[in-house]
């Protein structure tokens, strides 16, 4: 709101040029972003949140529809984030609105310096008559406390202001005075019980262990930026600006333009200077490979981490690697005696898994495709088969996974003494279709075929609350930072469920699915799609963001059974035009957005293949 010299300054919203309405009775200096700054030109200090400093001209409020005081308080801040003090400086001046209110910048100069009594009393409205770094704070500067955003909790942002401190005087072993702060100024608060359990087991933690335990990274003064940005999302944008909002602003219009994009395959983000669109021609929609070493249904792929090899696992019983130029089979492991189900590259690309329905899995050397070990879930039921396999970070850890109730899920090590025998066995009681563990080797999630989806802390064995379907599961895959699950479901539809808040945030429909397992995975260069096989021998490709169903791509043949059937797909986590399918015709595909080598490829797809064994085997079916 802008207002004539002798009425006053104001904010916008029409309160007196302050901390949140409160009147100034000291000077105060201008403070930008908590950097104290001086005034240009000898003009008077000025207050805050689009207070007048001086006569300007006279100006619309608006800016091309914008709220003119919004515009220029975050391009100050922007300039600050760049490193453009006096331009920011020139714009505030020249504007007559400033970044922050006194109280404000007060506050964020508090919190960076550890001036937690400050800090709370600016937050609540107490008044106090201190002085930070030279920025005075009058008795009644305060007023009733800053504005927060809707929703806020005032309780909530005094703990964890309370919470950085007893973490700074553990940090500086000075026990007796955390142990105040525990019992005198967090605990009176009944606001976290659990966290206040969590933080008074801190008190008996060795030093060297604190910040591990305590989840707190970096130095002290970082430790406080964190807690700044935390507490800024809780207080009103008309006081505080969240950080680098201009730069979250820019980050919001590259992902609309790549949502909207229905072909955006590259981890280069779209320029600001014009709309982004990305041809479709360039997307991986065209096989370019096709790969006829198997002699059963092909029933999982994965590409190594590094992208330059690939695994294959059939229903013949042996697993074929390749690699990722021309596509040459450089290894081919055949000492399972019954189906491979599942393939597992561990992390460093030096070893691999491989499931089988003959109660066994095997792990390889990758470089000399020897066997390494051989692991066998002791059964009272040998029937039952290795469904599934995931590996922690280390590359030396992993666990697999069993439809057999007795012995659904085992941790194994390769540093054990021996083995070949498990470190830990999950307490039995259901069965595990699928498995997988974050990036992170914190949580390991597996599939429960009776409609539920079970998570467990690795480090504990612990099982956490589960995520219950709505229908019959048939696997997973999970994003690449772990926060995120794919689901494929036996009634046809994909689902993205969120980890955390264990929400189903998408939904992908169309691709066939109900008597067998298929796989999904995300793909493109940052994770822009969703894949699937299907029942019907497409390949169905979905956008992530807005669920749009892409492509659906004529995928694979008919197989023995007669099926056309696309059981697992996965895509290259280096080459963002390339993933790979499997089906039920023995065909590995390679799909890429160059033209295939051969003309008439598509005139095979229908073409039925011989073979001695009857049908589609019901060990890989959905139904148990």
């Amino acid at each position: 709101m802008r207002v004539s010299d002798d009425s006053g300054q104001a904010y916008s919203n029409g309160h007196i040029a302050s901390s949140n309405g409160s009147t100034p009775r000291k000077p105060l200096h201008t403070a930008v972003n908590g950097h104290i700054s001086s005034s240009l030109n000898g003009s008077a200090p000025s207050f805050a949140n689009g207070a007048i400093k001086k006569p300007s001209p006279v100006r619309s409020a608006t800016y091309r529809g914008h709220n003119r005081e919004e515009v220029v308080r975050i391009l100050v801040q922007g300039l600050l984030d760049m490193g453009y003090p006096n331009a920011a400086d020139c714009l505030s001046e020249e504007s007559g609105y400033n970044l922050e209110s006194p109280s404000a910048a007060a506050f964020r100069i508090a919190i960076q310096a550890g001036a937690w009594s400050e800090a709370e009393a600016i937050l609540v409205g107490s008044p106090r008559g201190d002085s930070i770094e030279g920025l005075l704070v009058d008795d009644d500067q305060h007023g009733e406390g800053l504005v927060l955003a809707e929703g806020a909790d005032r309780d909530q942002m005094l703990f964890w202001i309370r919470q950085q401190k007893f973490l700074e005087l553990l940090d500086s072993r000075n026990l007796s005075m955390a142990l105040m702060v525990l019992r005198q100024e967090l605990t009176p608060l009944g606001h976290d019980v659990h966290q206040l359990h969590a933080l008074s087991t801190l008190l008996m933690c060795p030093p060297e262990d604190l910040r591990a335990k305590a989840h707190w990274a970096g130095t002290v003064a970082e430790s406080r930026k964190i807690l700044l940005q935390d507490l800024s999302r809780s207080i009103a944008p008309s006081v505080m600006i969240r950080d680098h909002r201009l730069a979250e602003l820019f980050d919001q219009v590259k992902q609309n333009q790549i949502n909207q994009c229905l072909y955006h395959n590259t981890a280069v983000a779209p320029s600001l200077y014009s709309d982004h669109l990305c041809d479709r021609e360039a997307f991986p929609s065209r096989t370019s490979i096709e790969l006829q070493d198997h002699a059963g249904e092909v029933w999982h792929v994965q590409f190594s981490h590094d992208g330059t090899k690939l695994a294959t696992a059939s229903q013949d019983r042996t697993v074929n690697i390749y690699e990722t130029v021309t596509f040459k089979r450089i290894h081919e492991l055949k000492q399972h005696s019954a189906e491979v189900t599942y393939v597992a590259w561990s992390p460093d690309d030096t070893k691999i898994i491989s499931c089988s329905q003959d109660a066994k899995a095997r792990v390889w050397d990758v470089e000399t495709g020897r066997l390494k070990v051989t692991l066998h879930h002791e059964s009272e039921e040998p029937t039952y088969g290795v469904t599934a396999a995931a590996w922690r970070p280390d590359s030396m850890g992993f666990v697999t996974a069993s439809h057999d109730r007795n012995c659904q899920l085992c941790y194994w090590s390769l540093l054990a003494e021996n083995p070949e025998t498990p470190i830990y066995v999950w307490p039995k009681g259901f069965r595990v279709q699928d498995v997988a563990i974050t990036n992170d080797g914190h949580w390991l999630v597996a599939l429960d075929p009776q409609n539920i989806i079970r998570i467990f802390d690795l480090q504990t064995y612990r099982e956490e609350p589960p995520i219950k379907t709505s229908g019959k599961m048939t696997s997973i895959s999970l994003s690449r930072d772990g926060s995120t699950v794919l689901v494929n479901f036996a009634f046809g539809e994909v689902q993205m469920i969120d980890l955390v808040t264990r929400d189903i945030i998408r939904r992908f429909k169309g691709q066939k699915q109900g008597e067998f397992v298929i796989r999904s995975c995300f793909g493109g260069a940052a994770e822009n799609f969703v894949v699937s096989g299907s029942e019907d021998g497409m390949v169905y490709v979905w956008h992530k963001e807005n669920e749009s169903l892409i492509e659906k791509l004529s995928g694979h043949g008919r197989g023995a059974g007669g099926k056309e059937c696309v059981t697992t797909v996965d895509w290259n986590p280096r080459d963002a035009s390339m993933f790979a399918s499997g089906g039920d015709d023995r065909r590995v595909r390679i799909w890429s957005s160059a033209p295939p080598p051969v003309d008439g490829l598509s005139s095979l797809l229908n073409t039925p293949v011989a073979r001695s064994d009857s049908g589609r085997l019901s060990a890989m079916r959905s139904t148990l």
